[in-house]
């Protein structure tokens, strides 16, 4: 049985963003912890931190690319994954799971073909879960991009994808 490979979109970094990256890093480097600050700003030029990036990071910092990957893989604000234009995110904390997220992410994921923590090919939608957005009377919650949708069911899901295609 092979396991699963997630849809990445091809990355496609300009020149622009990498003079940046550059500029960031040789900023940086002379100081004290330099990676954090680095990673951050990296995530910030390009929107989430692709492979290609890390590796400009390891090479130019002098750090290993597993240190690198045990950082970004910790802290969830780090991504490894590009971010759609439609940024879904759907809520699995307790209130809303008990009333059926878990549903709802899955009609999701059944409807734009994708994993949670994926973007769609066309760059146009990304996926993830998120514990809890304030809004548990509301439960179950989506989020689309900054608009909360609520009291969900998984027929509410493809007439609300409609309105952002």
């Amino acid at each position: 049985m092979s396991a699963e490979k997630k849809k990445v979109p091809a990355f496609k970094g300009t020149k622009e963003q990498e003079e940046q990256l550059y500029k960031l890093i040789d900023s940086e480097r002379n100081d004290r912890g330099p990676l954090m600050p680095v990673l951050e700003g990296a995530q910030n030029i390009y929107g989430y931190l692709p492979q290609e990036v890390l590796e400009i990071i390891s090479e130019e910092l002098g750090v290993p690319m597993g240190k690198i990957y045990g950082i970004v893989t910790f802290y969830s604000f780090f991504s490894l994954n590009p971010k759609g234009d439609v940024r879904l995110s759907v809520c699995l904390g307790t209130a809303c799971y008990v009333k059926g997220s878990g549903d709802i992410f899955e009609k999701v994921k059944s409807l734009l073909g994708i994993n949670g923590g994926e973007c769609t090919e066309d760059g146009k939608f990304s996926l993830d879960d998120c514990r809890c957005v304030g809004a548990c009377g509301l439960a179950p919650v989506m989020t689309v991009n900054d608009e909360v949708y609520g009291r969900l069911t998984p027929k509410d899901i493809e007439d609300i994808l409609e309105k952002y295609k």
